[in-house]
């Protein structure tokens, strides 16, 4: 026998290690920066360089970068800023051997600054980080079977989704921001913020189209000495080579932006009124494409016993892919800053979802938004003044019903709005985005071979020459077949069926001479 088999490549996900571990440090302020007054703003980025199995244990190393606000320690204190980098080590033990390839998932901080003098400063952070493992396998099913003597066949079609293509790309943004005209011209740099907002890709000819935002606020000081900022939404778009692909494919994307840089350049007049902003964005990409595949269900042979090797393999079907938003509104009321804030200079937020749980309705998902915000104080000493906060939500993400495999969900904060509304209270409005990539299983018991014997003859002579038969409940003309040695063409014949449904309780009859061997 000479079976067809068709490969099929799955993609799938493996466990998730989750770690929290502490980055502790010292650090020197450089000679070349102001003395330190006071802290007013921190943050910081985890920079894996590499990950390394050692054992039962995954090495993880790279760099915690940090950016530090601050007032100058002088007789009229100035805004000023440092940033540095403290390398770490984390080793993370593995429950079990890892299978597919280590992936970092996703990494986070909560730096705290604080003084020991002016020329030096500590840094506390609380690292997590999530690493998971990915492979992409190839598994083949039996699609049909050919022989020099006739063997009837049952055929099944099942609807498989297969993975085309994976990989890793990066895509350099690069954009300007000018001052508008109410804006001194810049100075030097005090802090930048530059985060990713709403983003999206889609499958072109052959390419992945990319647009999305860019979230960026820049504290400056101007030539005269001055304080001030811009905030800005910066759109960019662009495309990926990806050959192959076509609309109508589907497609996963993990967007993760990095190396930022913001400098001053000058415009037509030779004035710094413009911002560069460049940014890696790099693009983590799995394309998949719908097939109907006919698949070998069943077989056998009048004049052979047919035994088949059967082995049961998992596949996947799409459920659905869901682009879907979350609006917030929220009225904050802050005693605290009733007599001590005059103006909002910039925001930003952070999603943590807490529960995601599928159910028949949809996934519910119920999370925090992390907020943070920097303002303007009446008090000269110390102008600018921050203040963290969280914000909950719930949401029901619909999926048309069922408990589907959470294959993949990323969240990220679309829009977001902090604005003053006097006597300590602060408007919040926000948009949260979340992305979904649903899959449901699909299990086949699928032949991988079949061994056939001869049948014993005198038993197939001894048997009755015709055989009437009343339909029981689960039967169907295939099987009723395959037990007697006969064909469904055969036995719709002789009963005068044009169909092949039956229902319990139907008398059909099967004649001796649809037993023998054809």
């Amino acid at each position: 026998m000479e079976y067809q088999k068709k490969e099929i490549r799955i993609f799938q996900n493996g466990r998730t290690v989750n770690d929290q571990f502490y980055i502790d440090g010292d650090y020197n302020v450089p000679e070349a920066k102001r003395d330190v007054g006071k802290i007013i703003l921190s943050n910081g980025m985890l920079r894996v360089e590499e990950m390394k199995q050692v054992e039962s244990y995954l090495k993880v190393s790279g760099k915690l970068e940090f950016k530090v606000l601050y007032m100058a320690d002088e007789m009229v204190p100035v805004p000023a800023s440092l940033e540095g980098r403290i390398p770490f080590e984390e080793m993370i033990y593995l429950e079990q051997e890892p299978e597919g390839n280590l992936v970092l998932q996703t990494s986070d901080t909560e730096v705290t600054v604080t003084m020991i003098h002016s020329r030096k400063l500590n840094i506390k952070t609380l690292a997590e980080i999530s690493i998971g493992t990915e492979k992409c396998t190839g598994e083949e099913v039996t699609t049909d079977v050919e022989g020099k003597v006739p063997v009837f066949k049952k055929m099944k079609e099942e609807e498989i989704l297969k993975v085309f293509a994976t990989g890793k790309d990066t895509y350099r943004i690069k954009e300007e921001v000018t001052l508008s005209g109410t804006k001194e011209h810049i100075g030097t740099l005090l802090w930048t913020d530059v985060t990713g907002g709403k983003a999206d890709t889609q499958l072109g000819t052959d390419e992945l189209l990319i647009s999305g935002e860019l979230n960026m606020f820049c504290l400056y000081e101007t030539a005269e000495g001055k304080t001030d900022w811009i905030s800005r939404t910066v759109p960019y778009e662009g495309q990926i080579e990806c050959m192959g692909v076509m609309p109508g494919m589907y497609h996963q994307s993990e967007l993760h932006l990095t190396d930022i840089n913001v400098e001053p350049r000058m415009d037509e007049n030779g004035e710094m009124r413009i911002l560069g902003i460049e940014a890696t964005l790099q693009v983590r990409l799995i394309v998949y494409e719908e097939e109907k595949i006919q698949i070998l269900e069943d077989l056998y042979m009048l004049d052979h016993i047919c035994i088949p090797e059967v082995k049961e393999k998992r596949f996947f079907r799409l459920k659905l892919q869901n682009h879907s938003k979350c609006r917030i509104s929220e009225e904050l009321t802050l005693p605290e800053l009733k007599e001590d804030i005059l103006q909002i200079c910039h925001c930003k937020g952070k999603i943590q979802m807490e529960t995601v749980k599928a159910e028949t309705d949809g996934v519910h998902i119920d999370g925090v938004l992390h907020l943070q915000f920097l303002y303007v104080r009446e008090d000269d000493q110390t102008p600018f003044g921050v203040w963290n906060g969280m914000v909950p939500f719930s949401y029901l993400l619909e999926n048309g019903g069922g408990e589907p495999d959470m294959e993949d969900m990323d969240c990220t904060v679309e829009q977001l709005s902090v604005n003053l509304m006097g006597s300590g209270e602060v408007e919040v409005k926000a948009v949260l985005a979340f992305n979904c990539f649903q899959k449901e299983p699909v299990q086949i018991q699928n032949i991988e071979s079949a061994e056939f014997r001869p049948m014993d003859t005198e038993e197939l002579e001894s048997r009755p020459g015709i055989v009437g038969y009343f339909v029981q409940q689960g039967d169907t003309l295939w099987n009723l077949a395959k037990k007697y040695n006969t064909t469904v063409e055969n036995i719709k014949e002789v009963n005068y069926m044009e169909k092949e449904g039956i229902n319990k309780g139907d008398k059909i009859l099967i004649f001796k001479q649809n037993l023998g061997i054809l």
